[in-house]
């Protein structure tokens, strides 16, 4: 097959998500995938032109749109005229939606991987308000997926989503798990924890809370530290909370600030793949409260690493988690009712991090069981079976 990925630009500022789930990564994926598998791939974005005049603030955002909505529509409809007919156009992420029109009318397919930024600009999700030239934007990807025949979902509670928006059922609507690396294995916890401490800076001997992720409201890093606390707060054991990820916004910085425990609150930045799998392999247990997701990505990468994990229970963290995840419920939007959640939800946390040996051994090999549904290669060979029926 002649293969076109239409792929995000890499000048609109950082698209990365937490360590191994990026989306750049994912279309990486896909075309090396493809590749490998004997078939001729480009890749196609938007590149900078007038994003990068000597312009500041605003007005070099728009600059950036202009280069994805109207130079880089331009160039397509050129390219257009030099590809076989054979060609299946694929676009990486929903969020492409914009273009699905240039190529509408000949093979191609979406994947998608959530729509908590269409259901926000709807009204749907009340964490996330969204402005005006926000649901704008939003109604414009709206407009140009629903021009799609054939989609790729990665979750079931994704595609449900996908279907409430399409304004007819499409050809094609498939679901199909990311794959994990290959690299992501249960480590000696000991170890692990020697050699995060040592990379970080903080004592890890006795064990951690773990968070990967995020200031996005989705990855609720406020329900985290409220976890926290709530555990530490009823708790005989004082072992520290870890938060992988960006700086703390200020409000969440103001929140750490208050906290009882805030000195064993730490946050880190800047680690490698190889560490984040470590923190995850050393950790007592990893805390994944999220409000919303496409897939779920850690809770993945944290069982595959021989870690017990405690998340939301809802799809899609309970189809990734499956029977080997420890579920709480999603947090509450109220505020006042949010610290009833906290400490109904720190006792799940300090079952598990008190399971007796023989228990908690059994729960990460159940983990690790769960996970091996994430194959890499079964993805991309199920990806391919879905292309070649579409082209």
């Amino acid at each position: 097959m002649h293969l076109v990925f239409f792929t995000h630009p890499d000048f609109m500022g950082d698209q990365r998500m937490p360590a191994f789930a990026s989306m750049p990564r994912f279309a990486r994926m896909l075309a090396e995938g493809m590749r490998a598998r004997g078939h001729q791939v480009e890749m196609w974005a938007p590149r900078s032109r007038l994003f990068e005049l000597p312009v500041t603030g605003g007005p070099k955002k728009w600059l950036g749109y202009v280069d994805q909505y109207l130079v880089f529509p331009m160039e397509v409809r050129q390219r257009l005229k030099h590809c076989p007919p054979d060609t299946l156009f694929v676009f990486a992420d929903n969020a492409l939606g914009p273009w699905v029109p240039l190529v509408a009318d000949r093979p191609h397919v979406m994947h998608c991987h959530d729509f908590m930024a269409q259901r926000s600009a709807l009204g749907q999700i009340p964490e996330n308000p969204t402005g005006w030239s926000g649901r704008q934007y939003q109604r414009m990807i709206r407009a140009g997926y629903s021009k799609g025949k054939h989609f790729i979902s990665v979750s079931r509670k994704t595609r449900e989503e996908l279907h409430t928006f399409l304004p007819a059922p499409p050809l094609t609507s498939e679901v199909v798990y990311n794959g994990l690396s290959e690299a992501l294995t249960p480590y000696d916890c000991t170890k692990a924890r020697t050699m995060v401490g040592k990379a970080t800076g903080v004592e890890l001997s006795h064990g951690y809370l773990l968070h990967v992720g995020g200031n996005q409201w989705y990855k609720n890093r406020l329900g985290v530290i409220e976890l926290y606390n709530a555990w530490r707060s009823s708790s005989s054991i004082a072992v520290p909370l870890l938060l992988i990820g960006g700086p703390l916004t200020p409000e969440l910085n103001s929140v750490r600030d208050i906290s009882p425990f805030k000195e064993d609150i730490h946050v880190v930045s800047g680690l490698d793949d190889e560490l984040v799998h470590l923190a995850y392999a050393g950790a007592t247990v990893f805390l994944f409260p999220s409000i919303a997701e496409g897939f779920g990505w850690p809770i993945a990468e944290a069982m595959a690493s021989g870690c017990l994990v405690i998340t939301t229970g809802e799809a899609p963290m309970t189809e990734v988690a499956g029977e080997a995840g420890f579920l709480i419920p999603r947090r509450p939007h109220d505020e006042a009712q949010a610290v009833a959640w906290a400490a109904a939800a720190a006792k799940t946390i300090d079952k598990v991090v008190h399971l007796p040996p023989a228990e908690r051994s059994a729960a990460i090999a159940a983990g690790i069981t769960n996970v091996a549904r994430f194959n890499s290669e079964n993805a991309l060979n199920r990806i391919e079976e879905i292309y070649k029926t579409i082209q």
